[in-house]
Formats: structure tokens, C-alpha cells, sequence
């Protein structure tokens, strides 16, 4: 087998030895790993990190790499020393927000496949004797959780690498990367030069330093963390194992604990954010990424600590560390390449938990072309270029910092800065008392507080504490009146580019799924597919001319896809249009009676269809108007200029009194897409489905020639899918799940739910949920496990509302 590319990896910490190894079983064997400290104590947060392994995370995503993780370490030793403790994971209560939230933990294990139990007190007790049950409301306890060893696990894979060809070089600190015609071709350090292929950053806190050296933007904030250790307990006099009691978590203070043989170890993030900017690091003597620790800034810390683990009043802390580790502004990894310099590769922000998982997906990334996991998350391109300002960085990720054990609602918002994005409507939406959330930088309204008095709010159910936070009533009365009369939504922040030139029909016929090749003035609903068959995203292409189109894609990851893949004689070019633009959606029963007096364009159903669109005057504002309803209702998406957004709005609004019109928000939004059944990629789908088993094949055509991922579909169809995205309702309203649950069939975990949201139309909770396709039959009784408890669920047909798509395609 040929060795594969020239592959640099920088840093030798346990994310470089780790992808050292699962590169070089891959066959990518001429492979060489820098690091400018020594091997394999480098000097980075490997080389102090406790090595807790908790795998249960609120993205599925972060659980497999976690579970990967475990998997691997727990086979792995160096010398006959195990890699990997399974002495397994203790989270305890004490306050019952937190054990509300143990329970809902311990649905996302079961969710992801991780066995794990809700215990009471007392077994908290037995498993970890030094805990006061007294102080502890229950427990949620992991059996397989444990404690890597990072610097012997990242030794024993570098020692397979080096095994199979891979050289590992310390003291060589990298000072420039090497590139020619668009494509990186080395790396220069300190003592010498080193050609490559590929070059993969795995340098953790210096991660922005490597980015500088290729003008590229690295989200990453180091960050100082405490950890102190006890002197010996005498309870665990005699001990010589180094651990046998499970690793402890008490997020109600912020706090982790371990054992080290006689002695305890305590983790804090209850102080301060203490942020160091990377030039900075090993500025003093020691190892660069442990500081000299602050014990004012642990008082609290250790205060907590002895109340729930009283004997530790019995010690005091003898030694302990600020250490140093990586925080982004979402606190998830930043993975991927460099989008102007090919080869060059992002791993950082990788915590010991997920770094084999990591190292997995990086190395399939490199070979195979695809990762083998969903990574939108995790994904380099995934940021808003506002949000890569070093100013917003150092504020996410501090807020990020102090949020680590903290109970996150799905829906809570940062806080700073804020507000940053607005739609050229916010001054009139605020007026109209909007009640703003943010995503992806936008400022959102939920609801609007002067729609407080419409009747229609009294005919929405309560819901429980948890549902009910971030939502009122309002939004469902807005839902209601929407689908009576007719309702105004900002749609300004969803993405959208214009793909122009000779090639951009040839170009985006190839990138995705359905036919586009029709006459100027359509629009097509489409897919980008991955080569595995994997759903990227889903568009609406837009005919504008026969050379422009208009592409309402998810998030900057598409634009980074598309880009990559425009042809090099430049008969295709993309321009993202979404600062310089906004749109109203415009939907209801009575839309086309608002909008037709405005213009003296016919918006009849025979003049302008369903997915039909036309440039148009609405008053003085000129308009590209789509037939377009991601609710439902009839209604058009109409797109302006930034600058006569306002404008477009007043006209509106005043045309719409007469029709009783409102402003609506997105919570009526989000409920009445999941009424008719629509798909939101990112949630219900990713590039881990194929079209047929999330429901969208009816977008997929075959027969219009090749397109990427096209040849993994052959022989696929919605009749040989083995699981299918689902539609489940539950009659009780008061029981709504915000999604992620499990879902149980026959008193088994059989799959998971994606979105979830009242219906207020059709007067029942939703929540659709990847199953086993045994498990989907209409009627088919389930369960969803929410808050620790099972609630009755069913399987419905699709879509719950408007079936024959009548009022979408309403002549009237």
C-alpha cells in the first residue's frame, strides 16, 4: 500500500497522537508530528488535564466521540499500564432544578445508547462512600465513565504510529507554513523545513498563533481552569490503587471530583473567567500551561466542596493549578480546513473526552472524504464572520466558560453582545413589543406582547415549567391567527446567496439533487448530498435569469461546500446577499388580499403558482417576490434591498389593518412548519440520513444526470430504508418535549426525538423522531422519555395538517 500524502501534524499532545495513530491505520503513513515541547509531556493541557470522561452531552455528536473515546482507551495500555479506569461516572443533585436536569441527562444517555441509572440517595452513598447523602437529592450514575490517562494514552498511540512509518519530533516549534497556487506545501519551524501534503493543526491554545500564520481565524480562548488536590484523607490511609470510586460531578457548585490514591482532586469552574491570550502562554517558568494557582478565587470552591464530601474537612488543599485549556464561543471543537488553503487542516478545542472520537472522524475526513458523523456543529466554517471579531470571541467564550455545568434551557440566548444583528424591521418590531432571541448573531422575535389581547391566546393550553420557559401563550395565538387570517414574519435571517455567470446552472445541477434546468421565474426545492448519500442541506433554488439564481441555503458551512466546489475557470461565482437584503414572510388565508392592491403584478394562483417567482413592485418598493410558505399557508416570501426594508414593512402593515393582519414570531413559526411536516436541517436531518429515510426523496431526481452523491443513492428508496424519520403526537398538552428524548417502543430505547412544539392548530403535541422502520406505522403506540417519565405517544400520518395541500395552493 502506497503510504498516502506527506502529512504534518502540528502538536503532540493527545489530539496529534491520536489522529497520528488513526491516520496511519488508514494507510497515511508518511506522517510527521511536530511539537515545540518535549514528547509526550508537551506542555499543553494534556499534560495536566485530570482525564475525567463523562460521555453524556446534549449533542449526540460530542456523546460518539465520547463514546469512541472510551472504547479505544479502555483497550489501549502502555507497558502493561492501562490507558483508561472504568471505574465509571457519578452526577449528583442538590437542588431539584438539577435533578430535573439528571433526568433529563439521563434520556439523552439512553438517546445515544449509554446505559446509565437515576439512583437515589443512599446509593449515591454506597458507590461514593465520601458523600453526605443527607446534602443529595439523587444521583445519575454512568457505569461506563472513567478516567483516561492522556499522557499515557496519547504515548501509546504515537507508539503504533511510529510503528507503522509516523516519526514524532519535539523541540520544533512551527513558524511558517509553506504554500503555493492556492495549496499549503510545508511547514518551516525554528531548526528546519518539512514538506507536506496536508497539514493538520492539533496545537490546542496556540491554535490561533498556527492561524495566523495562514490568515485564518481561530475561534479558541485559552483559559485558566482550577484543580487542587488534597493532602492524604485519613479515610483512605492504606489506599495504593489510584482510583476505585466512581469520577463525581456536584454542578450545583460548579465542581468535579477524583481520587489520587490517598488524596482527592478538585476541579472548579465557579471563579471567575480567567482568559490568557495565547502569546502569552509559558511567558513564566514551569510548564507553559499550568499557572500558578489563585486560592482567593478557590474559596467558595472548596467551601462546597467540604459540605458535600465532609471528610475533606479533615485535609487541606496542599497543592493545585490555574490550568489552561481551549474555549470557543459555542464550546464545541473547531474542526475542518482552512477555506482559502487547501490542505490545511483544524483540530482544536478538543477536550480529552471526545479525542479519539475526534481523531476518528478527522482521519475518515482526510481519507475518505467524508467523516462518518454529523459535524455541523464542530464544523471550522460554521461562524458568522461578526462572530469571529476577537471581541466577540473573548465574550462567547467566556460566557461559555461560566455556563460548563450550569442548566441550559435549548432556547437561552448569550448574553453579550447583544443586541448585534437586526433586521431593518427591528425598530418596528420592538415597538410592537417583540420579545427577541438570537441566533447566529440575529436577533429574533418570538412573540410580539401587542398581540397579548387576540382572544385566540386564551384557546392555548399551559404547558409544564420547563416547556414554558422562553414561550408564551402569545405564540400560539399567533399561530391561530395565522392560519384565520394572515400574519407577517421575519425571515431576514435566513441565509441566502446568488450564484451568477455561464456556468451556475451546470454548477448547482451537479451540487445537488433536483432537477433545476427549468425556465427563469421557477423555484425548486433541492438537497446537497455528501458522497456518501448524506443530506448536507437542503435549498430553494430560485431561477432569477437564465445566469442567476438566488439559493436560500442553512448556515455558512453550505457557502463553504458550495465554494469549494465552483469551477476553476470562474463560469460560476457566488456573492452571499443576506447582509444587504431582508424578507418578509407573508402567509395566511387572507395574504393575497393584502398583497394584490399594493402592485399592479397579477398574484393570482394561474398568474403566479406554487414555487413560482417574479420581480415585482409592493407600493414603491421593488420586490422579488416567492411563492413560497414554510407553514403552510398560502402566502409569498418577499425580498428587498436593506435599505427599503422598512419601507416594505409599513406598506404591508398598513395595507394588512383592513385583514386584521399581525406581526408573528417564531414560536407560531416553528409550530406550524412542524404541523405540515417540514424538515429543519441541522435538527431532524444531517448528513448522518439519506433523503429517503428523512422523507425528502421526493426531491431526489435520478434521471437529470450526475449530481455529488448520486451514485451512493443507486438502489436506494423509501421502500429498502431501515429507519425513517417519524411523526409522533401526544395528547397531552401539557406535556411538551423540546426534542432530544428518547423514544421507547414495547418498554425498549428505540430511537430519538429531533423537533418538537405544540400544535395549536391541530390541538396536540409533536414530536417527530428517528425509529426503526418496524416501529412507524400509523398508530403504532410509543413512549417519550421526558423529565425520567414515560409519557404516551403515538404514530401519526403525515403531514397533521392540510394533507392535500389546498390552503398552500389556494386560488382563492
Amino acid at each position: 500500500m502506497p503510504p498516502g500524502p506527506r502529512v504534518v501534524v502540528i502538536g503532540a499532545g493527545i489530539v496529534g497522537c491520536a489522529l497520528a495513530d488513526e491516520l496511519t491505520e488508514r494507510g497515511w503513513t508518511d506522517l510527521t508530528v511536530l511539537d515545540q515541547g518535549d514528547l509526550f509531556a508537551t506542555g499543553g493541557s494534556s499534560s495536566h488535564a485530570p482525564g475525567l470522561v463523562f460521555q453524556t452531552n446534549t449533542c449526540r455528536t460530542m456523546t460518539g466521540f465520547a463514546r469512541y473515546t472510551v472504547a479505544k482507551y479502555g483497550a489501549l495500555d502502555l507497558d502493561g499500564s492501562p490507558c483508561f479506569r472504568q471505574v465509571g461516572g457519578l452526577e449528583v443533585a442538590t437542588t431539584p432544578e438539577r435533578l430535573a436536569d439528571l433526568k433529563r441527562r439521563h434520556g439523552w444517555a439512553t438517546a445515544s445508547g449509554i446505559e446509565s441509572r437515576l439512583i437515589e440517595p443512599g446509593e449515591c452513598a454506597a458507590l461514593h462512600p465520601m458523600l453526605d447523602p443527607a446534602k443529595v437529592l439523587g444521583g445519575f450514575h454512568i457505569p461506563s465513565d472513567g478516567l483516561a490517562k492522556p499522557l499515557r494514552a496519547a504515548e501509546a498511540q504515537a507508539r503504533r504510529a511510529i510503528g507503522r512509518g509516523a516519526r514524532f519530533l519535539p523541540r520544533q516549534k512551527v513558524v511558517g507554513v509553506e504554500r503555493a497556487g492556492g495549496r499549503v506545501t510545508g511547514v518551516t519551524t525554528e531548526t528546519g523545513s518539512f514538506r507536506a501534503d496536508v497539514v493538520v493543526s492539533c496545537a490546542g491554545m496556540w491554535g490561533p498563533l498556527l492561524g495566523e500564520l495562514v490568515d485564518l481565524a481561530i475561534p479558541l480562548v485559552p483559559m485558566a481552569h482550577q484543580y487542587a488536590r488534597t493532602s492524604p484523607l485519613p479515610s483512605l490511609a492504606g489506599v495504593t490503587e489510584e482510583a476505585t470510586r466512581p469520577i463525581l460531578r456536584h454542578q450545583d457548585a460548579d465542581l468535579y471530583f477524583r481520587e489520587h490514591t490517598d488524596r482527592i482532586g478538585i476541579g472548579a469552574y465557579g471563579h471567575r473567567p480567567m482568559p490568557l491570550p495565547p502569546r502569552e502562554i509559558g511567558a513564566g517558568e514551569g510548564m507553559p500551561s499550568e499557572l500558578a494557582f489563585t486560592p482567593a478565587d478557590f474559596e467558595e470552591s472548596w467551601a462546597a466542596a467540604v459540605d458535600l464530601l465532609p471528610s475533606l474537612g479533615e485535609t487541606k488543599v496542599e497543592e493545585g493549578i490555574n490550568g489552561l485549556f481551549s474555549f470557543t464561543p459555542d464550546g464545541m471543537p473547531l474542526l475542518g480546513e482552512h477555506p482559502d488553503l487547501d490542505g490545511f487542516w483544524v483540530a482544536e478545542a478538543v477536550w480529552i473526552t471526545h479525542s479519539a472520537g475526534v481523531a476518528r472522524a478527522m482521519a475518515r475526513w482526510l481519507v475518505d472524504g467524508q467523516p462518518g458523523a454529523d459535524l455541523h456543529g464542530c464544523d471550522l466554517a460554521r461562524f458568522e464572520r461578526v462572530q469571529l471579531a476577537p471581541d466577540y470571541v473573548m465574550a462567547r467564550s467566556c460566557q461559555s466558560f461560566a455556563e460548563v455545568y450550569d442548566v441550559v434551557h435549548p432556547l437561552q440566548p448569550m448574553e453579550e453582545p447583544r443586541p448585534l444583528r437586526t433586521s431593518p424591521f427591528h425598530e418596528r418590531q420592538a415597538a410592537l413589543g417583540a420579545y427577541f432571541l438570537e441566533a447566529s448573531g440575529w436577533e429574533r422575535p418570538h412573540w410580539y406582547e401587542a398581540n397579548a389581547n387576540l382572544p385566540e391566546a386564551g384557546l392555548v393550553p399551559e404547558r409544564n415549567d420547563w416547556a414554558a420557559r422562553y414561550w408564551s401563550p402569545i405564540g400560539g395565538a399567533e399561530a391561530l391567527v395565522a392560519r384565520q387570517r394572515v400574519a407577517m414574519f421575519d425571515m431576514t435571517a435566513l441565509k441566502r446567496v446568488e450564484v451568477t455567470g455561464p456556468g451556475a446552472l451546470p454548477f448547482l445541477q451537479t451540487m445537488t439533487t433536483n432537477q433545476l434546468d427549468k425556465k427563469p421565474g421557477s423555484v425548486t426545492y433541492t438537497l446537497l448530498l455528501d458522497e456518501d448519500g448524506g443530506v448536507r442541506s437542503d435549498l430553494t433554488v430560485a431561477r432569477l435569469g437564465a445566469e442567476r439564481f438566488q439559493v436560500g441555503v442553512n448556515s455558512a458551512i453550505d457557502i463553504d461546500w458550495l465554494r469549494r466546489h465552483l469551477p476553476g475557470d470562474g463560469a460560476a461565482q457566488i456573492h452571499e446577499t443576506t447582509p444587504g437584503t431582508c424578507c418578509v414572510g407573508l402567509w395566511g388565508p387572507l395574504a393575497r388580499a393584502v398583497l394584490q392592491p399594493l402592485s399592479t403584478t397579477d398574484f393570482s394562483h394561474k398568474a403566479m403558482g406554487y414555487f413560482k417567482t417574479k420581480p415585482v413592485y409592493v407600493g414603491l418598493v421593488p420586490v422579488t417576490a416567492m411563492r413560497l410558505s414554510y407553514v403552510g399557508e398560502l402566502g409569498w416570501e418577499l425580498y428587498t434591498s436593506a435599505d427599503l426594508g422598512r419601507e416594505l414593512w409599513d406598506t404591508l402593515w398598513e395595507a394588512g389593518q383592513r385583514h386584521g393582519i399581525i406581526a408573528a414570531g417564531r414560536d407560531a413559526f416553528s409550530s406550524m412548519r412542524l404541523e405540515k411536516g417540514y424538515r429543519l436541517w441541522g435538527t431532524d436531518v444531517t448528513a448522518e440520513h439519506d433523503p429517503y429515510e428523512a422523507g425528502l426523496g421526493f426531491a431526489v431526481r435520478m434521471d437529470k444526470g450526475y449530481f455529488i452523491g448520486r451514485d451512493a443513492l443507486a438502489g436506494r428508496s423509501a421502500e429498502t430504508v431501515t429507519r425513517k424519520l417519524t411523526c409522533l403526537t401526544v395528547d397531552d398538552p401539557y406535556a411538551v418535549v423540546l426534542g432530544k428524548e428518547p423514544v421507547y417502543a414495547d418498554g425498549r430505547p428505540a430511537g430519538y426525538v429531533t423537533s418538537a412544539a405544540y400544535g395549536y392548530t391541530v390541538g396536540k403535541n409533536i414530536a417527530y423522531a428517528w425509529l426503526p422502520v418496524e416501529f412507524t406505522q400509523p398508530g403504532r403506540p410509543l413512549e417519550i422519555e421526558y423529565f425520567g417519565e414515560r409519557i404516551p405517544a403515538v404514530v401519526a400520518s403525515e403531514p397533521l395538517f392540510d394533507p392535500g395541500m389546498t390552503r398552500i395552493r389556494s386560488a382563492a
